[in-house]
């Protein structure tokens, strides 16, 4: 895995998946043990309220017009 410039790398899907990291949602942190051995840790979400973007993703429907999807994204 490649690290950019800016010292970013791209968590695989599967791994996001398996650990329930959603993007923009979920904060990570790293953790060294005392073996050396680095670990990535999802923190605990504080009860936080998903996106309003994210509650309109599973409510559209694929014969909804635009305007009602951006209704969906507005509430």
């Amino acid at each position: 895995m490649k690290v950019t410039v800016k010292g970013q790398v791209t968590i695989p899907k599967n791994v996001r998946d398996e650990l329930g990291i959603i993007p923009s949602e979920t904060n990570v942190v790293f953790v060294k043990e005392e073996s050396g051995k680095w670990f990535i840790h999802k923190e605990p979400s504080g009860k936080k309220q998903p996106s309003r973007f994210r509650r309109a993703h599973k409510s559209a429907k694929i014969n909804m017009t635009t305007e009602e999807i951006m209704n969906l994204t507005r509430s």
